[in-house]
């Protein structure tokens, strides 16, 4: 019984050596080889990629679903966009109304399908240099990203259209140029050039929506009529959006798309360089320009201020009147003639002892003059100046520190921290040209989403 004992012991060794072997070297159960784990690799030791297969991404839930399509759209720079159409709304002096509410979903629906679009066609570069981006990474198919470019498109146009023939034109502009973009423009040396076109039609979208707006709206045959481009709209009151001050041509809304398309200019001029780095002159020419920007927005609004009327000079007398104040030949009021009892409610001086009160009419249009108003007081408020100081200030100090730590060090992270400091720096460049239209009120509303913007550009990256 102990030889037995002692030869099946020494046989045992040489019968697990005989035994047959599984995947990677583990061990057989049941007679068929033990399932390996699906890595999604394949080949000798599993380290040979398996062809045309992408690695699972972690996460395939609604919340994954969810943040790939954000950072997609970049959703931390969609607040540099309703900024756009307020400030064109000032431009033209009018408070936002229904037409500005048309051309801000306008403008919204036809940037997300620029931003669709940008990965979609540069899905080949982004997996060499961004990988992690959603197309690259499999997240989001490029069918799909195409696919909501071209709605987002669709119906960027459909609510401009809404706001009339003008601003659909407007917009069918916008929308070419950011498609020729993206498709082909960006690698080109006119990329910051079409960029810099696309912010200043946005902005002119604004504009001719808000000045066109009366189109559909209001009872009788002229709300009907269609409306030129240049043509200066009515103030009645069956517009919608009200005037903030004297009605202007939406062509007037072209210097302040000229500030922001020069800004634009400059973070495209730096976004090309945001991958590879090692550009000095470049940040440091946007900050020049930054600079310029600045001042040049300060300086206009203290040339010209908005909304304050005319002041009479020697020419402004009152109606019907050919008396001058300051003619050194009458330095009293001339005798006037007797012409018969006024009409009523009027006042005419030496005719009655004592003058009667006048009905509040507002403020005259400018060049004219009402006995008992004072047109040396701006109608403008008086923090107008003070609000434009502040809001221009702050695009400086937003834009200027990235750019100037991108020319001291041309590297990748700063760089991408320029062209996201210059994004979000359209915000207060647009409340700051609101106020010097005129519109305090569109201005610091423009302002209150900075917070909003900062803080969703910790957790999605408007780069």
């Amino acid at each position: 019984m102990r030889r037995l004992l002692l030869s099946a012991l020494g046989a045992l060794p040489a019968a697990l050596r005989a035994a047959p072997a599984g995947l990677n070297g583990r061990a057989v159960r049941g007679g068929r080889p033990a399932a390996a784990p699906d890595d999604g690799l394949s080949g000798t030791g599993g380290t040979a990629p398996v062809p045309d297969r992408h690695r699972p991404s972690p996460g395939r839930g609604r919340g994954d679903t969810v943040r790939a399509w954000t950072e997609l759209f970049r959703v931390s720079a969609l607040f540099s966009v309703p900024g756009d159409a307020l400030a064109g709304a000032a431009a033209v002096g009018r408070s936002p109304g229904r037409g500005t509410a048309l051309a801000i979903g306008a403008s919204l629906c036809l940037y997300e399908a620029g931003m669709a679009l940008n990965d979609w066609a540069d899905r080949e570069e982004d997996a060499v240099d961004r990988p992690h981006r959603p197309i690259p990474s499999g997240r989001i198919s490029p069918s799909a990203a195409l696919g909501a470019a071209g709605a987002l498109t669709a119906a960027g146009l459909a609510l401009a259209a809404r706001a009339g023939r003008p601003a659909l034109a407007v917009a069918t502009g916008l929308a070419a140029t950011v498609w020729a973009y993206d498709l082909h423009l960006k690698h080109t040396k006119a990329g910051p050039a079409a960029m810099a076109a696309a912010r200043s039609l946005d902005l002119l979208l604004g504009a001719t929506a808000t000045a066109t707006s009366y189109a559909g709206t209001g009872p009788g045959p002229r709300a009907t009529r269609p409306m030129r481009l240049g043509a200066v709209p009515p103030t009645g009151p069956d517009n919608v959006a009200r005037a903030a001050g004297p009605a202007r041509s939406p062509l007037a809304a072209l210097p302040a798309a000229l500030v922001l398309g020069a800004h634009t200019y400059g973070v495209t001029a730096v976004s090309r360089h945001e991958a590879q780095g090692g550009s000095t002159a470049v940040p440091l020419a946007v900050l020049a320009t930054t600079t310029a920007l600045a001042a040049a927005v300060l300086a206009t609004h203290q040339r010209q201020r908005p909304g304050e009327p005319a002041r009479p000079g020697p020419a402004a007398t009152a109606p019907g009147s050919s008396y001058r104040p300051d003619h050194p030949h009458h330095p009293a009021a001339p005798s006037m003639l007797d012409l018969g009892a006024p009409l009523p409610g009027t006042y005419r001086p030496g005719h009655h002892p004592t003058a009667p009160a006048l009905p509040d009419l507002g403020a005259p249009q400018p060049g004219t003059y009402r006995p008992g108003h004072h047109p040396h007081r701006p109608t403008a408020p008086a923090l107008t100046p003070l609000l434009l100081t502040a809001f221009t200030g702050a695009y400086l100090r937003t834009a200027g520190p990235p750019l100037l730590h991108a020319a001291l060090n041309p590297s990748p992270p700063l760089t991408q921290r320029a062209v996201g400091g210059g994004i979000r720096a359209m915000i207060p460049l647009q409340a700051a040209l609101a106020a010097r239209a005129g519109a305090p009120g569109s201005g610091l509303a423009v302002m209150a989403l900075v917070p909003l913007a900062r803080s969703l550009a910790r957790k999605v990256s408007p780069t």
